[in-house]
């Protein structure tokens, strides 16, 4: 706060420079060069707040920051002698019982009234003193008042008006004022303070003369760190100072920004990459590499390994690399291989009224299909995989085997063949099998019957493929045509 226009102190204070007689000597801001941090929303202030001692001793207005012994504070020497018109002898106010005002102007000179805290002229009240005053004195006590009003409230003002040192973001300034708390000069400044700045002493902290204020605005601050993204707060105004605030171990990391960028009060975007330890094993070697590589692929590159053809790593190329990480290089050859596989056809069964039950007969033959396979072949580190199926094509469908049953009853008999002796008969031309085949394939079935013989009877197919019932029933048919001369060897048997 400014002293008001007009005042003896504007003139003498001036506006360019902190006067001379200040307790504060221009020092080195704490947080400049050297600065120090904690993290936001557990502050670590190490901008201290320096109250300036003025007890009278020979170290009084010393400064705890740099040693420099300034001189005490005295409101008294900085009236201006000048401006205060002497007081005749005559004229002067006698003490003792003819009353007068102490040493502390009314309140309504230099206060408003009811405001508690302020220095001098608003704590004062007026004391009316008792007694008798002669004449010749009367006269003199109107110019006497006038003389206390002015030095009484000259020494008032003087009292009340305070230097202080005012640190905003590291820039230090001193300023004079009449407020009597932190808060107070906030306000007076026109300075606003969120959850997120930091304001020492606090603002219902009392200010003397010689006191100190730091204000540290918070920053927003965007980091990635490391592939994870995370909005946070901090009270530095450059990179380099927000990642020690933070706690960020900087050496040897990749920063989207430099570290003597400045942080602006609007915030910052700042992706970092920290250095990180990764073991490689590749063509029966280990190598291990320290690295702040955005990618797996990029750690790779900078071991030196250069994968060729199909060769990959054991975790993802594309991945982010964590510290700590062991990844495998995986040598990789093969090609193609392809190969014809047949399918097996399937069998349809279909019930035939006009064929003897037991009779069965393939009215369509089943054909296998071929299909076109495509495998992968890979070798791994010198290691055979397995085959693996990458695509199929079908070349021939299987074709589907149709067979024919019987339903129809087997008739028991035949006149003129009764009596005989069949089992004989088959026992002889078949060993009593009837499914036989000579080895030619000509003949077959109990009584080895050939194809055509055996349709001309009726029968379907093949005889061996019928029942012993079926085929004893055409050998009794085949009898009466032509008697025993179709079983030329055997046929004796049949009266045996």
């Amino acid at each position: 706060m400014s002293h008001p226009q007009g005042s003896p102190h504007a003139a003498r204070l001036g506006a360019a420079e902190p006067p001379s007689y200040l307790p504060y000597a221009p020092q080195h801001d704490a947080y400049g060069t050297q600065e120090s941090y904690g993290v936001h929303g557990a502050p670590e202030i190490h901008e201290a707040y320096v109250p300036r001692q003025s007890s009278g001793s020979p170290t009084d207005g010393a400064d705890v920051l740099t040693g420099v012994v300034h001189p005490p504070y005295d409101p008294a020497a900085y009236a201006d002698p000048a401006s205060i018109a002497p007081v005749p002898a005559q004229h002067r106010l006698p003490a003792g019982p003819f009353g007068g005002y102490d040493d502390e102007p009314p309140e309504d000179l230099y206060g408003e009234p009811g405001r508690p805290g302020r220095a001098g002229g608003r704590r004062a009240t007026r004391r009316k003193r008792t007694g008798t005053v002669p004449d010749p004195l009367r006269r003199l006590l109107p110019q006497a008042l006038v003389v206390a009003f002015l030095a009484g409230g000259t020494s008032a003002f003087i009292a009340s008006d305070k230097a202080v040192q005012l640190s905003v973001d590291g820039t230090p300034r001193t300023l004079h004022t009449f407020a009597d708390d932190v808060g107070e000069l906030l306000a007076d400044e026109g300075m606003a303070v969120g959850e997120h700045d930091i304001v020492a002493p606090g603002r219902d902290h009392d200010l003397a003369a010689g006191d100190r204020v730091v204000v540290r605005y918070g920053r927003p601050v965007a980091l990635t760190l490391d592939g994870e993204r995370r909005q946070v707060w901090t009270t530095a105004r450059t990179v380099d100072g927000a990642l020690r605030q933070l706690g960020v171990r900087a050496e040897g990391a990749h920063l989207s920004a430099s570290r003597s960028a400045p942080i602006s009060r609007r915030g910052l975007d700042l992706d970092v990459r920290t250095e990180r330890t990764l073991t490689f094993m590749a063509d029966g070697h280990e190598h291990t590499l320290r690295t702040n590589a955005a990618t797996v692929r990029e750690a790779i590159q900078q071991a030196g390994i250069v994968l060729r053809g199909q060769d990959t790593a054991s975790v993802d190329p594309e991945s982010f690399p964590r510290d700590g990480q062991t990844i495998s290089i995986m040598r990789i050859t093969g090609g193609q291989e392809v190969r014809e596989i047949p399918v097996d056809f399937t069998t349809e069964r279909h019930d035939d009224p006009t064929l003897t039950k037991g009779t069965e007969v393939v009215a369509q033959r089943g054909e296998k299909g071929l299909q076109r396979v495509t495998y992968a072949l890979r070798t791994v580190n010198g290691v055979k995989q397995k085959p693996k199926k990458i695509s199929s094509e079908t070349v021939r469908k299987p074709r589907t085997q149709i067979v024919k049953v019987g339903t129809k009853a087997v008739p028991t008999t035949v006149q003129g063949a009764e009596g005989l002796n069949w089992r004989a008969l088959g026992q002889c031309e078949a060993g009593g099998r009837a499914g036989a085949v000579d080895p030619s394939g000509t003949y077959g079935g109990l009584y080895q019957f050939d194809v055509r013989t055996w349709q001309s009877l009726g029968g379907s197919g093949r005889p061996q493929d019928a029942s012993a019932e079926e085929q004893t029933l055409r050998a009794k048919k085949l009898y009466v045509r032509r008697g025993a001369s179709p079983w030329p060897v055997c046929g004796r048997k049949l009266h045996g």
